[in-house]
């Protein structure tokens, strides 16, 4: 997730022969490697959990949530290192490192049989469990792979972009879109090669080839990265925007005592040299008391300008933090939806008990179903962009065909029509297994094509595609030019909660249908347990999240009456092409 600030975007070039389009391969293989290497063992690690591991379904699916919440919650982190600290070659540096040692730890898993529970021909009710150090070891691994992706994700995008800001050019624009489109075109191929070559690696030829080879993916993509190193243009740190935050609310807290100075005053407030806000809104007011002009000892220059913004903060900081505060209602919106398009464990466990053939007797990896959501993303991202939109505009009169809230709710519902779809197709799976007799059997496969569970595939792609670049773009357009990488924060932080979400609702589920001796709904044999229950529960709460963003929408004054890009003509191509390559590339 490119979450980087951008008050880094003023870059300061060494030498004037540095960045360019020699840097574009580069990093463009930096990228491609990672995402293969990352994509291709997170896809398919629930079949390692519960088959190697002899985690029940439900755990192995709690852990999988847990490690994606984290994976999604360190580029924050790691944004605010870069921004602040280190910059973000630094940062995109040890992030990579630290990625390979976490992938390296997960193949030693693999190929150290010290490093697992035996094998166990039993269907994993009846087998050893896992000892605390190969737990240790387990969790290591996903550790410092989240560790990594908080270095990579955060930085990738905008470092590249670093290497093409040129204003004195007048190709930059030109330049710039080119690397934003190669930059999401690579994402989106590494993604369905991975999906395709490494799962089929680890189906067919076993988890040690199949760990194996991303960590040399990701050994490359470090070399290669490295080897550009001296041709990079290097920004260094400046602050983050959640420093500022945090100064806010400090600063609003140890004013609290103070009274706000009246309507009509004219200079009452700090603010930056030559800015047109000169005074604060009149929402949220508590913390208009962070930029009140007021002698200080020791936090002001000779001339009124703050030099210590832990003792006074400008009306930009503040209004910098309302607009933030202000998008939360329709950022809450996003969680169930998160927890909607993180489901890949349990159908990937369907999809093993279904007919996998398709042309002979050669049967697809069950993984190989996520191709038909990043299609269907990817199909339609272009579509809506270089067909629906130049026309819709003309009938909707906005510039980008549908509104930012229409694209979002259209989203949450199609995610409800893709768990109820989801329940159906199980219910009609499990009945089948119960009526040939294989209600003992979970491993059976039933007389039933796996491409049932395309349909749900394609609807969830569908939801993702509208919700989260429609979020994306939504917080894009109402924040001011300063915070256009929190929307990008924002969404990762959606999923983050999302997953843990999940990981809570996928417990309780488990406990709460275990009673009176049935079986748990997520039972390790799906014949016997309900799967399509659990399904219900998530469309139930998906269509509870909808109609909360319809009471939103009608009736909440989510981000007031400002929109600080929305009508915004004069926006540079840079600005608008490197949103829509972080919202690609976020989606993917």
């Amino acid at each position: 997730m490119e979450l980087c600030s951008d008050s880094m975007t003023t870059v300061q070039q060494v030498s004037k022969r540095k960045g360019g389009l020699i840097t574009m391969p580069f990093i463009i293989a930096n990228e491609a490697f990672e995402r293969v290497a990352s994509v291709g063992l997170h896809i398919n690690m629930i079949l390692y959990l519960t088959g190697e591991y002899h985690f029940d379904n439900a755990t192995g699916a709690s852990i999988l949530f847990w490690w994606a919440a984290i994976s999604n919650f360190m580029p924050t982190f790691g944004a605010f290192l870069s921004d602040s600290y280190l910059g973000r070659f630094r940062v995109i540096a040890l992030g990579s490192v630290v990625s390979l040692l976490g992938q390296a730890a997960l193949w030693l898993t693999a190929l150290l049989p010290e490093a697992r529970p035996p094998h166990c021909a039993h269907y994993p009710d009846n087998c050893a469990k896992p000892n605390a150090g190969q737990l240790a070891l387990l969790f290591s691994a996903f550790a410092l792979m989240s560790i990594g992706a908080g270095g990579i994700r955060p930085c990738s995008l905008a470092f590249g972009a670093d290497q093409f800001d040129n204003p004195e050019n007048p190709k930059n624009q030109r330049i710039l879109q080119s690397f934003f489109n190669w930059y999401y075109a690579s994402v989106a191929i590494s993604v369905i090669i991975a999906i395709i070559v490494i799962v089929y690696i680890q189906n067919k030829l076993g988890w040690v080839l199949g760990f194996g080879v991303p960590v040399a993916l990701m050994l490359v993509s470090i070399v290669t990265f490295f080897l550009g190193s001296k041709l990079y243009v290097v920004v260094k740190a400046n602050k983050s925007l959640m420093t500022g935050f945090a100064q806010v609310l400090v600063v609003a807290w140890k004013n609290k005592h103070l009274a706000l100075p009246p309507k009509i005053s004219d200079g009452g407030y700090h603010h930056e040299k030559g800015s047109n806000l000169v005074s604060p809104t009149e929402k949220l007011r508590f913390f208009n008391k962070a930029c009140i002009a007021r002698n200080l000892d020791g936090g002001l220059e000779a001339d009124g300008s703050i030099w210590d913004p832990w003792k006074a903060c400008t009306v930009e900081q503040v209004e910098n933090l309302k607009a933030l505060i202000k998008v939360l209602p329709i950022w809450s919106t996003s969680i169930m939806i998160a927890v909607t398009i993180s489901q890949n464990s349990f159908p990937l466990l369907q999809a093993g008990t279904m007919d996998r053939r398709i042309i002979g007797n050669f049967k697809i990896p069950p993984a190989w179903l996520y191709v038909f959501a990043v299609l269907t993303m990817g199909i339609w991202v272009a579509i809506y962009d270089r067909i629906l939109v130049p026309w819709l505009a003309k009938y909707t009169k906005h510039k980008r065909g549908l509104s930012f809230e229409l694209r979002i709710g259209t989203g949450l519902f199609l995610s409800c029509l893709a768990t109820g779809m989801a329940a159906a197709v199980e219910r009609t799976r499990r009945n089948r297994a119960i009526s040939l007799g294989l209600a003992e059997n979970p491993l059976s496969v039933v007389n039933m094509s796996v491409f049932w569970l395309a349909p749900q595939y394609c609807m969830t792609g569908l939801a993702e595609a509208f919700n989260a670049i429609g979020q994306i773009e939504f917080y894009y357009a109402h924040f001011p030019k300063s915070m256009a990488s929190i929307g990008v924060a924002l969404f990762a932080l959606g999923l983050a909660v999302g997953n843990l979400v999940a990981s809570l609702i996928v417990l309780i589920v488990d406990h709460a249908s275990k009673t009176d001796g049935k079986p748990s709904w997520v039972s390790n044999n799906l014949n016997e347990g309900h799967y399509d229950y659990y399904y219900w529960v998530l469309c139930l709460l998906s269509l509870v999240n909808f109609f909360y963003f319809i009471f939103l929408y009608f009736f909440v004054d989510c981000y007031g009456e400002e929109k600080f890009r929305d009508n915004n003509e004069g926006e540079c191509m840079e600005e608008k092409e490197e949103a829509s390559a972080k919202s690609v590339s976020s989606v993917f």
